[in-house]
C-alpha cells in the first residue's frame, strides 16, 4: 500500500490531513484533501525546504499530553491542533549515498532534519500519538482503526519502538558516511551494526537451536542474503553457510569456476575452458563427499552444465550462481530425483566484491579483520630448492594456492590440472592433514601439487608427500626448520615455492 492509498483511507474515516511540500502536492494530485502546514503555522517554507515543520505549533500539537490540563491550556492559548498520528518518510540518504558518482553536497542535502524530529517527538508521546515510519505499517494500522476506531496503547508502543529503531539506523548511516571520509583506512574506535531481520529459519545448525537471517545494508556486492531464490525448499542455516563459502571461492577466479562444498569446506573445485568442464572436474574431486553438497558457479548455469548435474547418482542440496538459463532451471527442477527440492540461488554479477571487513562474534564482543582477499603473484614467490619448477606446473600451483585459503586450518590441498583432488582440513596436526589429503586423492596424488596454508614445522610432511608422488609444493615458509624442509624437498627432487604469506582460516 502506498502513501496516497493510506491517506485516502484515513480521509474516508474523517481524519484531517496536514502536509508540506512535495508530499502535499503528491497527495493533492492523487485526489486527497490536504491542509498546508505553512497555512496552519503562518510561517512559510524557506531555504529550499530546509525549514518547514520546525515550528512550535507543529511540535506542540504532537508533544502535548492530552490529560494534562496545563498542556491542553497552552495548546488552546496558542491555537495548536492535537495531532493524533504522524506519518514520516525520511529523506533517502542511504539511497543517495549509494549512487555512483554522487557528490558530498548531494548527500548532505539528503540529511533529513525535520523528519527525524517529528518521528522522535511522536514516539516520545506515544501514549497519545501513533507514529508511522514505514509503508509496511499502513495496513495493520488501518485494520486497527477500522476495528477499534483508534489505535491501542500496545500498538503505539510497538510503533514507537520501531520509530526509534528507524531513526537510529538513519543516523548510523549518516555517521558511517561522515566517518568514511576521515577514517584513513583504520578501524573505527566504535562500531555499530545495523542489521534487519529478513527471515526466521527452521532451526540453526541443529534442530534444538533457534535461528534467523539478518541483512546488512552496508554490503552492496553479490551475496546470499540479497539473492533471489528461483526454486527449492527454504534454505537452512547450514545451507547459507555452505553457499556463502562456495560463492567466496568461485568469485576469486577469472575463468569459469565451480566449487563443491560440504560442511563448510571444499571437497571439490576446478576451473575450465567452459563451465561444464569445470563442473565435471569439480565433482570428480571427491565424488563420495559431493553427494548432498552445495555448488557455487561464477558463470550463468547453462543447459550443458545442467545436463551434467542431472546425471544419475548425484544429489545436490543447493546451487548459487550469477544466473541460470531458463532451460537449465527447467532441467534441474524436473529431471533429477531431487527435482524441485534443489535450492537455486541467483546472486547477480560477481564483478563487485562483498564486504572487505570480516566480523566474528565471541563471548563479550566481536573480532574484526580485513577479509583475506589480498592477491599475490608467482612473480613475488621464491623457489627455495635447487630443483626448479617446470613451467607447465605454475597454473596448478597458482590454483592450489588460491584454494588453500578457503580450507579450514590446518589446511592442505592437492591439485592437478586446475582441479582439487584431495583436501585435508581442520586437523590439529599438519601431517594429519597431509595424510588425509593424500588418502582422498588416492592414485591421483601422483603428479599433483600440494599447497599448505602455513609453514611445515617438520620435514615429515614432505616425506609423506614424496611417497605419494607429489611433484611440487607451495607454502608460506617462515619456520625455524625451513632449512630441514628445503633439504627434504631437495632430497626428493621436489621444487618448494615459498610465498611469504600465510592463509589460516579458523
Amino acid at each position: 500500500m502506498g502513501l496516497a492509498d493510506f491517506a485516502h483511507s484515513l480521509q474516508e474515516m474523517g481524519v484531517a490531513l496536514y502536509s508540506t511540500g512535495g508530499t502535499r502536492k503528491h497527495l493533492e494530485e492523487s485526489g486527497v484533501e490536504v491542509h498546508d502546514v505553512a497555512d496552519y503555522t503562518g510561517f512559510p517554507e524557506m531555504m529550499d525546504g530546509r525549514v518547514k515543520t520546525l515550528h512550535p505549533k507543529v511540535f506542540g500539537g504532537i508533544l502535548g499530553i492530552r490529560d494534562r490540563e496545563d498542556h491542553v491550556a497552552s495548546m488552546e492559548k496558542h491555537g495548536m491542533i492535537s495531532f493524533d498520528m504522524v506519518v514520516v518518510n525520511l529523506y533517502p540518504f542511504e539511497a543517495t549515498a549509494a549512487r555512483s558518482g554522487v557528490s558530498r553536497e548531494e548527500c548532505v542535502e539528503q540529511i533529513d532534519i525535520g523528519g527525524p524530529s517529528l518521528v522522535r517527538a511522536a514516539a516520545k508521546n506515544h501514549r497519545d500519538v501513533a507514529i508511522i515510519t514505514s509503508s509496511e505499517q499502513y495496513s495493520r494500522v488501518l485494520a486497527e482503526l477500522h476495528e477499534n476506531d483508534g489505535t491501542s496503547l500496545k500498538t503505539r508502543q510497538t510503533l514507537a519502538a520501531e520509530a526509534f529503531e528507524h531513526t537510529a539506523c538513519y543516523d548510523r548511516a549518516i555517521a558511517d558516511y561522515m566517518r568514511g571520509d576521515s577514517m584513513s583506512g583504520d578501524f573505527p574506535t566504535s562500531m555499530h551494526l545495523t542489521l534487519k531481520r529478513k527471515a526466521h529459519l527452521r532451526y540453526g545448525e541443529n534442530p534444538h537451536q533457534r535461528a534467523a537471517l539478518y541483512s546488512d545494508p552496508s554490503v552492496k556486492g553479490a551475496n546470499l542474503v540479497s539473492a533471489r531464490q528461483i526454486s527449492g525448499k527454504e534454505l537452512s542455516y547450514n545451507n547459507y553457510l555452505d553457499l556463502d563459502a562456495a560463492l567466496e571461492i568461485v568469485r576469486g577466479f577469472a575463468e569459469p569456476a565451480v566449487s563443491v562444498m560440504k560442511h563448510n569446506n571444499p571437497c571439490g573445485a576446478a576451473t575450465g575452458a567452459k563451465l561444464s568442464i569445470a563442473c565435471r572436474k569439480a565433482l570428480a574431486g571427491d565424488p563420495l563427499s559431493a553427494f548432498g553438497s552445495v555448488l557455487g558457479f561464477n558463470r550463468t548455469v547453462d543447459v550443458e552444465t545442467a545436463e551434467l548435474l542431472c546425471e544419475p547418482g548425484l544429489f545436490i542440496e543447493a546451487i548459487v550462481a550469477p544466473d541460470f538459463e531458463a532451460s537449465a532451471v527447467g532441467l534441474l527442477t524436473t529431471r533429477p530425483r531431487w527435482k524441485d527440492n534443489v535450492r537455486l540461488m541467483q546472486v547477480g554479477r560477481l564483478d563487485t566484491l562483498g564486504a572487505t571487513i570480516q566480523r566474528r562474534f565471541i563471548s563479550g564482543g566481536m573480532l574484526a579483520q580485513d577479509a583475506d582477499r589480498m592477491s599475490s603473484s608467482p612473480l613475488q614467490w621464491k623457489t627455495a630448492t635447487d630443483c626448479q619448477v617446470d613451467d607447465e606446473l605454475w597454473d596448478d600451483i597458482s590454483f592450489a594456492w588460491e584454494m588453500v585459503r578457503h580450507v579450514k586450518s590446518n589446511a592442505i590441498v592437492l591439485a592437478r590440472e586446475a582441479a582439487l583432488i584431495g583436501v585435508g582440513a581442520g586437523q590439529m596436526s599438519r601431517v594429519d592433514s597431509v595424510e588425509i589429503a593424500i588418502e582422498k586423492a588416492g592414485d591421483r596424488a601422483k603428479g599433483s601439487v600440494l599447497a599448505s596454508d602455513a609453514f611445515f614445522p617438520f620435514p615429515d610432511s614432505i616425506e609423506a608427500a614424496a611417497e605419494a608422488g607429489v611433484i611440487a609444493i607451495v607454502q608460506p615458509g617462515g619456520s625455524r626448520r625451513d632449512n630441514e624442509v628445503i633439504a627434504a624437498c631437495n632430497e626428493h627432487d621436489i621444487p618448494l615455492i615459498l610465498t611469504g604469506r600465510r592463509h589460516f582460516k579458523h
